[in-house]
């Protein structure tokens, strides 16, 4: 994931909710329903580059929680290597050609933004991080998902980990996820990976994104709509929605704002529908 849109975007304004506590050996951002509501079932949040303390993703796992009833586990799965959160304001600097000291500025700020990126691409390849993941997943499905239905919204570097999750691994007898969400993927090996899935998983993708173009996003959608009940997904095309849409939206854009809160409100419906019926 070297792409500069997988780390572009704005950081949101607002406080979040929730409290962070140790779960099963990581870090966890954890956002609950309000006092008295009946919890849904538990959703996993596998961030986008800039991780678990990023105040979108935190952010968004409030509204998980708010709006779907649902608690929300946001892990540190990064072990600290997290992109750093200047890097959004880095680009925008970078990608401005307004004045001559905005060129001068350009060896200086390409020097922090190697600085910045290259260090989460090394020590956060999906080889390295695929068993953190699952082994989380796994003892939330022994403990506190053991009878509720659980699901993974994976968002950029973690849409890789969604659609593997989905692919049918159990624990006990119990798939480690009911059902996945994912935006703006990348990384993924199109069409093996979403062949494997075996889970219901909803994609969220723009026709502007440069990690999954059009012919792809098509392909995805045959191959998940074409699959059984209990294994069919869905596909959402966002038209003029680029990379990082629905976490990182530029407030400033044209349809931008909305089109986020489109992307959550799909996640959140898409759950709502998943998990119906599912006791365990």
């Amino acid at each position: 994931m070297s792409c500069p849109q997988c780390f572009s975007g704005s950081v949101h304004d607002g406080t979040p909710k929730g409290k962070v506590v140790k779960l099963h050996g990581l870090d966890a951002y954890v956002s609950e329903p309000e006092e008295g509501k009946p919890v849904k079932g538990i959703i996993i949040i596998i961030p986008d580059a800039f991780g678990w303390e990023f105040p979108n993703n935190r952010i968004l796992a409030d509204h998980y929680a708010e709006k779907g009833s649902y608690k929300v586990y946001l892990p540190e799965f990064m072990n600290g290597n997290s992109a750093p959160h200047w890097i959004p304001g880095m680009l925008y600097g970078l990608f401005d050609t307004g004045s001559l000291w905005s060129w001068l500025l350009k060896p200086y700020q390409v020097g922090w933004l190697i600085y910045g990126m290259v260090p989460f691409v090394i020590r956060n390849s999906f080889p390295k991080t695929w068993p953190i993941v699952k082994d989380f997943f796994t003892a939330v499905r022994e403990n506190e998902g053991a009878h509720l239905p659980i699901g993974a919204a994976g968002f950029c570097w973690g849409a890789k980990h969604t659609v593997n999750l989905a692919q049918g691994y159990e624990s006990n007898g119990k798939p480690l996820l009911d059902a996945g969400f994912t935006a703006h993927p990348s990384n993924l090996e199109i069409p093996a990976e979403i062949e494997k899935i075996k889970k219901p998983v909803s994609f969220a993708i723009g026709d502007k994104d440069i990690q999954v173009k059009v012919p792809q996003i098509e392909q995805i959608r045959q191959i998940v709509e074409a699959k059984p009940d209990g294994e069919k997904g869905e596909v959402r095309t966002y038209y003029g929605a680029g990379h990082g849409f629905a976490v990182r939206a530029d407030h400033i854009l044209k349809d931008a704002e909305r089109q986020a809160e489109e992307a959550e409100d799909q996640a959140i419906d898409w759950f709502n529908r998943q998990f119906q019926g599912i006791s365990y």
